[in-house]
């Protein structure tokens, strides 16, 4: 199950320059076919994702909220971890991936709440996006995600040009617009932030791992949710940079499980002892009467 998320993944990171050359070759006189290059257009080298683990955002930028209200990005930040989606609200495609994948991940995780444990920030990097095009995302969404009181924790943004590209600048989020055939090219990915405002994650792709989240979720809320059973589960994983996901750290289960072997061995011999204690105690009552 898990090589198969994997895989689909992997598959959507290519299905952007797929669709760009195709929308290029269908744009192209029939006669001009066979001069199409079989490489990958020049315009993605423009396009991708830088990680900036450990960096941090620029909280005063100023947007708009799908209300139409001004709204500072440090009204999101403070007490919660936040994640952070790049899209744009009239993408043909790879975007409704990312917040499809993020809303049924969001709602595999049993303990987590959007709005009580964390917020989610969608930000469109078009700055022709309208607040009525955020607000109509936002009820497609919050539909999707269906927790009580999570339709406050979910915002849908737009803004100018120059806020935009602030934000994206910070994040790393590289993307192009492509005139041919009137799309952005961009990369697929969210972003988990601390409380105040540094980049703790990033999730590549269009499907995520509800434990990766939840996790992700946990660690870079600094200690502010999660269980003890997090807890623990942070001290067996570790989050792997390169690979935007969790994977076991061999020495911590080990320690952990020698731990345990370590406390039910104890408790049996404790066990063992007072039982002991007992019967031992009996026997002398029983020769004294």
């Amino acid at each position: 199950m898990i090589a198969g998320k994997q895989l689909r993944s992997a598959i959507a990171g290519l299905v952007f320059p797929v669709c760009t050359a195709l929308a290029v070759a269908q744009a192209a006189p029939r006669g001009d076919l066979g001069a199409i290059p079989n490489q990958k257009p020049a315009i993605l080298d423009r396009a991708g994702i830088e990680p900036h683990i450990n960096g941090e955002i620029p909280l005063d930028l100023t947007f708009i909220d799908e209300n139409g209200r001004p709204a500072q990005l440090r009204q999101y930040f403070g007490q919660k971890p936040v994640i952070i989606t790049m899209v744009y609200y009239t993408c043909p495609m790879l975007c409704s991936q990312v917040l499809n994948g993020l809303s049924g991940s969001l709602n595999g995780i049993a303990r987590l709440n959007g709005g009580r444990d964390f917020n989610i920030v969608s930000v469109s990097f078009d700055p022709r996006d309208t607040a009525e095009a955020a607000l109509a995302e936002k009820k497609k969404f919050d539909q999707r995600y269906h927790r009580a009181g999570s339709e406050q924790g979910w915002h849908f943004l737009t803004g100018k040009k120059e806020q935009i590209d602030a934000l994206a600048s910070a994040l790393g989020f590289h993307y192009a617009w492509d005139p041919s055939i009137q799309q952005y090219a961009h990369s697929s990915a969210i972003m988990i932030l601390t409380p105040d405002g540094h980049i703790a994650q990033y999730y590549y792709g269009i499907e995520y791992s509800p434990r990766d989240l939840q996790l992700g979720i946990v660690e870079a809320s600094q200690g502010r949710v999660g269980s003890v059973v997090d807890q623990v589960l942070l001290y067996c994983y570790h989050y792997d940079p390169r690979q935007g996901r969790y994977g076991a750290t061999v020495l911590n289960i080990l320690r952990i499980s020698a731990l345990a072997t370590v406390l039910v061995l104890g408790g049996f011999m404790l066990i063992m002892l007072r039982r002991d204690t007992t019967l031992g105690g009996r026997r002398r009552m029983n020769k004294a009467s």
